[in-house]
């Protein structure tokens, strides 16, 4: 069972998948991968190779091996290529889920930028000292974007606050947020401040605390990257207001927004697309009959993405609304 699991884990490697699943379905598991923004069907398991399969991983990552019905959390580095991180938890018929998620090394999470002139966008706004923010679903390269982004620039002290990390950068010090232990991202962004970093990078604003501990570390004169849920771009300085953040405080410090997705490419290859607002347009109201989110520079280079025939009408019209 040892070869099989090792091979689910190389399959995985080989396309690059981000999550492997194993789920329960009638008599028989699933196997999925999370590739890009998709699951992927990858076959079936009996339920008895299923758990033989849980209980190796569990074994690697250090997990209770009797438990099969609580979350359970776990990880272990696979012959040093990619960091795994194990989430299991048992449905009500007592039958164990499995989640991998794979954490490759930076080196490996190349963003392949469609208009080559916004990573200089990016890297412009990034020689300024302020709040940056990403936005886009799950899988979308936000955090691969941040961390290329800073590694790019001149030498820097580099803070990363995360929950949980997700890409393995040895240059940069990564703290994980554990708020079991009272080290969430408001007290750990704190003790942070102590280390004189000229950059950090936060994994996610989800609440007004870490939001507000955000724009305070801007305020202080700090370089601060992070990621926000939300439908758009036009969405992300709505989300923050929403939660509560002072506008005034946003204003002062926040130089750009971002929404990106990766895009399917003719070639067989990824490339991530941004819509991107900076300066007097971060603020702007927009309204529009059809509540659209994206700008129409958006649809603009997905235009020319399709008449350069890197990607497919198909591909144009799935994404033409982000």
């Amino acid at each position: 069972m040892m070869q099989i699991a090792e091979q689910l884990l190389e399959n995985a490697l080989q396309v690059h998948a981000m999550d492997i699943l194993l789920l329960p379905f009638g008599t028989l598991y699933r196997v999925k991968f999370f590739i890009i923004d998709q699951y992927v069907e990858q076959g079936e398991l009996s339920v008895e190779e299923a758990q033989k399969i849980i209980t190796f991983f569990k074994f690697k990552a250090d997990m209770a091996l009797s438990e099969h019905r609580r979350p359970q959390l776990g990880a272990w580095m696979y012959q040093q290529k990619v960091y795994l991180r194990f989430s299991t938890v048992g449905d009500f018929l007592g039958r164990e889920s499995l989640v991998i998620r794979l954490i490759y090394p930076l080196m490996e999470n190349k963003i392949n930028y469609l208009v080559k002139e916004q990573q200089s966008i990016f890297q412009t706004a990034c020689q300024n000292k302020g709040l940056i923010l990403f936005s886009g679903p799950m899988g979308s390269g936000k955090t691969s974007a941040m961390y290329q982004l800073v590694k790019s620039l001149a030498k820097k002290q580099v803070m990363c606050i995360e929950d949980p990390i997700e890409i393995q950068e040895p240059e940069f010090l990564q703290i994980q947020v554990n708020d079991k232990v009272g080290m969430d991202y408001t007290t750990l962004l704190k003790a942070a401040l102590r280390h004189h970093p000229d950059i950090f990078i936060i994994g996610e604003i989800r609440d007004l605390a870490t939001a507000k501990a955000a724009i305070t570390a801007a305020l202080s004169g700090h370089l601060v990257l992070s990621t926000v849920h939300a439908p758009g771009v036009y969405a992300v300085v709505e989300r923050l207001l929403n939660l509560g953040v002072n506008k005034l405080e946003l204003q002062q410090v926040l130089q750009l927004v971002s929404y990106q997705r990766l895009l399917p490419l003719i070639n067989g290859e990824r490339g991530v697309l941004f819509d991107i607002l900076s300066g007097e347009k971060l603020f702007e109201k927009v309204v529009t009959s059809d509540l659209q989110q994206m700008t129409n520079k958006w649809r603009e280079e997905l235009e020319k993405c399709l008449h350069a025939r890197q990607i497919t009408a198909q591909t144009f019209q799935h994404f033409l609304k982000g």
